[in-house]
């Protein structure tokens, strides 16, 4: 039995929509109920009444629930405890963000409030964007760093969470240069010959954007999957080997651009602009936090 099984089970009961549920997961609609029926057979009974509309709990998963919320209450809290006593002391801040952020945004985000903060020690810990809502819910972190578009947000409550936008992003195709400088796969390829795509998974957030992409491109491009990973910096590994093209955050990938390692698979049409935001719980007033909101609320506004 996984945790993760009981954490889809209480969002299912809470929304009462597999497809909501799923989406607030971060997980297909199928792989999602494939972890309930998991959790189902672990349990030894059935938990979700499906001939209903919306689904309820049946008897067995109202029993379920009670106890869930309470043992993932007790994990949460004691996860807290554990990681408030391993933090760093004096001026710090514990930071979640997505992998590619943690990479290349937060040093040098770090490194300019020098000075105005002075040294500020920092724990960062890299994971997904699920995982990073996660650790800011259930206060593990001051600040969550993440990517945002409008048609693909974050499910998180604007009244108890707030954010501020920190940079621009640009999710674009990016390959290798031929000989002559030109792309050596060029969007939006033939059927004859499929461009060699490299991928984010369905179920990650660059993976979804890049569906969003795709979906407002107006044309279907000819591509054949190639390799596929969660983590941009996979990508653009294969990507400078030759392997194929990829849609890559320009901030990733601006050194390689410029010395013209990379160069752009396709026309303007094919990017994507997204967000990058920083948010906090409200709740939290410490007074480094709090001044460090101050500073990058005056700032905030002149990202664009």
């Amino acid at each position: 039995m996984e945790i993760k099984w009981i954490e889809d089970f209480i969002a299912l009961a809470q929304y009462q929509s597999f497809s909501r549920a799923a989406e607030f997961r971060n997980v297909t609609q199928s792989g999602f109920s494939r972890r309930i029926q998991s959790l189902e057979q672990w349990v030894g009974a059935a938990l979700i009444d499906r001939s209903s509309f919306p689904p309820v709990l049946t008897p067995a998963g109202q029993l379920f629930r009670e106890v869930a919320d309470d043992i993932l209450a007790r994990l949460y809290d004691t996860r807290a405890v554990i990681r408030t006593e391993q933090r760093i002391g004096g001026k710090s801040l514990q930071i979640a963000a997505g992998h590619t952020i943690a990479l290349n945004f937060l040093p040098a985000w770090l490194k300019a409030l020098e000075p105005q903060f002075g040294e500020v020690r920092a724990r960062v810990l890299p994971t997904n964007v699920h995982d990073s809502i996660l650790m800011l819910v259930n206060g593990n972190c001051e600040l969550m760093f993440a990517y945002h578009h409008p048609e693909l947000p974050l499910h998180l409550d604007s009244t108890k969470y707030e954010h501020l936008t920190v940079g621009i992003d640009t999710l674009m195709p990016a390959t290798r240069p031929s000989a002559r400088s030109a792309p050596k796969f060029r969007l939006p390829g033939t059927r004859q010959n499929p461009l060699p795509l490299i991928s984010y998974t369905d179920t990650s957030y660059f993976g979804r954007c890049q569906a969003l992409l795709l979906k407002q491109a107006g044309e279907a491009p000819a591509m054949q999957l190639h390799y596929e990973s969660d983590m941009a910096e996979v990508l653009k590994k294969l990507v400078l080997e030759g392997e194929g093209l990829a849609w890559l955050p320009k901030s990733t990938i601006t050194t390689e651009l410029a010395n013209g390692d990379l160069v752009p698979a396709g026309p303007a049409r094919w990017n994507l602009k997204v967000e990058l935001r920083v948010y906090r719980d409200s709740s939290n007033r410490s007074e480094l936090v709090e001044t460090l909101w101050h500073h990058l609320r005056a700032g905030s506004s002149a990202v664009g």
